[in-house]
């Protein structure tokens, strides 16, 4: 239980307040690359501020507050030039790096035209994602995880929630919800809807743990049947600081993306990559991006798949979950020590120090520990996923499909040969 001041603190996400400010440390994706491939200028929202985001001819990025400096008209409705964007209003121009290097207006004031300057942050292109970072500089480096530059055939799954971040990162370092929302929940959904629920989500928990490390929390678990040998307690899956989670199983790599567009909406993505045993190469020029069903036409949540499920569980808990009068108990030591961990971030960025996971090395690739072989249930948690999971909502789920079934055959003739 916390008090109302505690909760406050937690879910703030605004500049100035100790969250805010931990929070603004950090890269986060804030557009599509098709999006500005489409268009190149885009208003966003992040952290409760709303910004300019636009690619230039060359391929350079930008991101800047969306008032102009000038009069404060919208710069989200500029115009991008080779050397940066143009107000609309005025024809103020401002530089990647938030310069002002043209005033047509004022030619004769030159001394004017470089007091000028806009708060711009850092956008880079990663994985199909437009990624920026919009705090002190200079700048961390984007971390290049695992799930990001790996090979494999990737599809991106999103759905802007009515609720704060925080609830849903609690979810995250809650093992035993699975056993019941996604399990028994499921299991009745299935018999009124006429379908069954994959069983590998019920398996009762034996024990669960969890484990502070560089870049979050690891959390592990032990299902009926398994042991401390399996991949769930003995590798885990992390909770990466503050606002992603690392899952997979199956052949299946995905990163939990939960953005914080402002302090009761969140930007939840599921970027996946299908890459299982024995994957041959498909090309894709294009990441395809697909929206998930929230809401049904009576406005009931959707829940016969899985993250249709969680997302039931954090946004019925209101836009900001009242911590006030809640029961934790010894299950949720997890949710204490993300907590926990909230708060020591906080501490060190009022001291001036970086928050956890603050990367300022040139890199390559950060690979996250991460089971393969999820709930014990190995390359079933593949079709599970595919039949039951958000990707059967991806416009690609044919192609993903056929990537799974095809690499199983491989595997396993290569298995049969090998035994001969």
């Amino acid at each position: 239980m916390l008090t109302a001041e505690q909760n406050d603190e937690l879910t703030q996400v605004e500049a100035g307040t100790p969250m805010g400010e931990v929070l603004r440390r950090y890269w986060y994706p804030v557009a599509f690359t098709r999006e500005l491939a489409e268009f190149p200028v885009k208003r966003v929202e992040l952290l409760g501020e709303f910004f300019a985001l636009w690619r230039s001819p060359s391929g350079r990025y930008g991101i800047m507050p969306e008032p102009c400096p000038h009069r404060k008209a919208s710069m989200a409705y500029g115009v991008v030039e080779a050397d940066g964007l143009r107000c609309p209003y005025h024809g103020w121009v401002f530089n990647p790096d938030g310069e002002c290097v043209e005033q047509p207006a004022e030619r004769d004031n030159t001394q004017f035209q470089k007091r000028v300057t806009a708060q711009a942050g850092r956008v880079e292109e990663l994985g199909g994602l437009i990624w920026a970072y919009v705090g002190p500089m200079p700048a961390p480096e984007l971390p290049r995880f695992d799930t990001y530059v790996m090979e494999g055939f990737r599809d991106i799954g999103w759905a802007d929630l009515p609720c704060n971040y925080v609830q849903i990162m609690e979810n995250a370092v809650d093992p035993h919800h699975v056993e019941f929302l996604h399990g028994r929940y499921f299991e009745f959904v299935g018999r009124h809807e006429g379908f069954t629920a994959p069983a590998s989500f019920g398996k009762k928990h034996v024990k669960v743990g969890f484990d502070a490390f560089e870049w979050g929390i690891i959390k592990r678990r032990v299902v009926e049947g398994a042991s401390e040998e399996d991949d769930d307690w003995k590798v885990g899956h992390p909770l990466v600081f503050p606002y992603n989670m690392r899952v997979g199983g199956g052949g299946i790599h995905q990163m939990q993306i939960r953005v914080p567009i402002n302090r009761t909406t969140t930007r939840f993505m599921l970027y996946t990559v299908h890459s299982p045993d024995g994957y041959e190469h498909v090309d894709q020029p294009v990441i395809p991006d697909y929206e998930l069903p929230v809401l049904d036409a009576h406005g009931r949540h959707v829940t016969n798949y899985v993250e249709g499920q969680d997302i039931m569980a954090w946004v019925t808990q209101g836009a900001i979950t009242d911590r006030t009068t809640e029961h934790l108990g010894r299950s949720d030591i997890g949710v204490a020590m993300l907590r926990k961990m909230f708060r020591e971030q906080m501490d060190r960025v009022a001291k001036g120090l970086d928050p956890l996971g603050t990367i300022r090395e040139k890199h390559e690739r950060i690979d996250l520990p991460c089971e393969k072989d999820k709930f014990h249930a190995g390359a079933q948690f593949a079709l599970d996923f595919c039949d039951m999971g958000s990707s059967r909502f991806s416009p690609m789920l044919d192609t993903i499909k056929k990537i799974h079934i095809s690499a199983a055959d491989k595997v396993a003739s290569e298995k049969a040969a090998a035994a001969q």
